[in-house]
């Protein structure tokens, strides 16, 4: 028979991976000396490992070892030597550093995404818009422990929060620190890294005058709501157009937020826009360091950050985190991070897609046929007539035995 064209040497699951670049790993691995002590299950069949357990959604270990003792035929295609098993795994997730994970999703995101100019002075606001916010991952009693918590009462959270920045033009987070569920947002400020000319959207527990104040002097702009408690004093009320009165614009005001006479507290001028919903009626208070965006901009400008709610919605519902293989802190962080990097993979691909696929049926239709050796271009882009291709070449390889031959 005549070699196909259509049949890849690779199942799926391998095109995906090979979306890592090879000195990405050996470079996190040797950084944080991830291989150190092992002489089987290395970090990169550990990081396979939890990919496989991110794709198929796996709830534990057991699932995790008997799905790839099922396809044991094919690891060699995927680099994998062995099935760990149950113990070695559970050793590594509580052993092995966070950290090489994390570098491996920091550095991928950099390989495929990062533009980082000395100054962003794009006129479309998208690709200058940043957003910021965090999301709490609930964990049961037994496994709260695990991230230093107790929830002994409601004032208590139990579980981890990824705090992240997410670019608006792609949606791919490209900060994320994961903590304690106690952890105070305002925390991260000192690791967030904008360029003049960038615009973060922030949600009020967010509000720092001190880091805003740090803003105004980088040029990066920032909106955000306004506390209901906040002291403010009028400095000067803007004239509203007919237009933006129509848009749902009821103010634009140049305010002093902060108390001088507070020494520990730093005040800041600042732009209020009163917003008032036209279809739930309800009313807001925005405030922002610009002072040249018309004020239905700027109160679009801060809608934006519901599509980061929209992010954390994806990853819950697409990855398996009310499931944890361990209950150390370490195996938990481990199991986020490969929740995030099978997110950037899936994404990376989405992006050279011609076919307009929706995240839960790319996963999904990826899921199912994970092991399979198909193109994973080709049959995204036609599932149905990549199947029927598939179907037919089997049909030929299969041996007939009532054949005359």
């Amino acid at each position: 028979m005549s070699k196909s064209t259509f049949f890849t040497g690779q199942p799926i699951f391998n095109q995906l991976i090979s979306l890592i670049p090879k000195h990405i790993i050996s470079n996190a691995s040797l950084k944080y000396n991830a291989d150190r002590y092992c002489k089987k299950f290395m970090a990169y069949d550990h990081l396979v490992t939890m990919l496989y357990t991110s794709l198929e959604k796996c709830t534990s270990i057991r699932e995790v070892t008997t799905g790839l003792l099922a396809c044991f035929h094919k690891l060699n295609h995927l680099g994998l030597r062995n099935v760990p098993r149950r113990s070695t795994l559970s050793d590594a997730n509580s052993r092995r550093s966070s950290l090489f994970f994390q570098n491996v999703y920091h550095e991928l995101y950099n390989y495929y995404y990062r533009n980082s100019p000395d100054s962003l002075e794009e006129k479309d606001v998208k690709k200058r818009l940043f957003l910021v916010d965090s999301t709490t991952i609930s964990l049961f009693n037994e496994v709260m422990k695990g991230m230093g918590t107790h929830a002994i009462n409601g004032r208590k959270k139990g579980g981890a929060k990824a705090h992240m920045m997410v670019k608006a033009e792609n949606m791919v987070p490209e900060f994320v620190q994961i903590t304690q569920a106690i952890k105070n947002d305002k925390d991260i400020f000192p690791f967030l890294k904008l360029a003049p000319g960038a615009i973060v959207v922030l949600d009020k527990g967010y509000n720092s005058y001190a880091q805003f104040h740090k803003w105004d002097q980088e040029q990066v702009i920032w909106v955000t709501r306004m506390a209901e408690t906040a002291y403010q004093v009028l400095v000067d009320s803007r004239p509203l157009s007919s237009d933006e009165k129509s848009l749902g614009v009821i103010a634009d005001d140049v305010v002093n937020l902060g108390r001088p006479s507070n020494k520990s507290t730093q005040s800041i001028c600042a732009r209020r826009i009163g917003f008032k919903d036209l279809t739930s009626g309800k009313k807001f208070n925005f405030i922002t360091n610009d002072m040249k965006f018309k004020a239905s901009t700027v109160a679009n400008i801060y809608k934006q950050r519901w599509q980061i709610e929209l992010l954390f919605k994806r990853l819950k519902q697409n990855y398996p985190l009310q499931y944890f293989l361990g209950d150390s802190e370490n195996a938990i962080t481990i199991q986020i991070w490969c929740a995030l990097i099978t997110d950037l993979l899936l994404n990376i691909i989405k992006r050279v897609l011609k076919r307009n696929w929706s995240y839960s049926n790319l996963r999904g239709m990826i899921r199912l046929h994970l092991m399979n050796y198909i193109n994973l271009i080709d049959f995204l882009n036609s599932p149905e007539d990549s199947l029927n291709n598939y179907k037919e070449k089997m049909l030929e390889l299969e041996p007939n035995l009532f054949s005359s031959s």
